[in-house]
């Protein structure tokens, strides 16, 4: 993986929960999607390619200094990611769930059931997630009214988190 600047960063055993971003495109979105992740105490997954470079200015900015705050994992590709993810899920014992974001998708977040552990993937800022992922996992989506077509991904992810984080007890 091209570009990978190497940052001593924290290290969650067991994380509420994982974000997982496919092939995101913009830096700004990945950066505030990160400060989430160390602000929540969540584990980052970033599905590559990435549409920037790791080092790219606006990539650290929206970040902060807070990257040594964020347990952030880097995948070749997809089918890279779900090895990853069995292999953690039989050294803890557990079998997680992928829960799937998509503005296309029926059900409300609401209606997900999330737990400890579990996967919320989202897909490119500017073409969601492919036809076979989504086909693949449950999807679900954020309801928005009006003419506006979709949200920026940074707040849909910090929608769907806290939401769940709610719903676990976590606060």
């Amino acid at each position: 993986m091209v570009g990978i600047t190497k940052i001593n960063h924290r290290i969650i055993q067991e994380p509420a929960l994982n974000i997982v971003l496919y092939q995101p495109e913009i830096p700004a979105n990945t950066g505030n999607i990160a400060r989430l992740c160390g602000a929540a105490r969540i584990r980052l997954h970033l599905v590559h390619p990435l549409g920037f470079r790791v080092d790219d200015k606006h990539l650290k900015r929206a970040g902060l200094d807070y990257w040594r705050e964020v347990d952030i994992r880097h995948h070749e590709s997809f089918e890279a990611f779900l090895n990853h993810r069995e292999k953690t899920d039989s050294g803890l014992g557990v079998l997680s769930k992928i829960a799937a974001f998509s503005k296309n998708a029926v059900p409300d977040y609401a209606r997900a059931e999330v737990k400890k552990g579990d996967y919320l993937l989202f897909g490119q800022e500017t073409r969601g997630l492919p036809p076979h992922i989504r086909e693949r996992y449950p999807c679900f989506r954020i309801p928005i009214w009006g003419r506006i077509r979709s949200l920026n991904l940074s707040t849909a992810a910090g929608i769907v988190v806290y939401h769940y984080l709610h719903q676990m007890g976590y606060f």
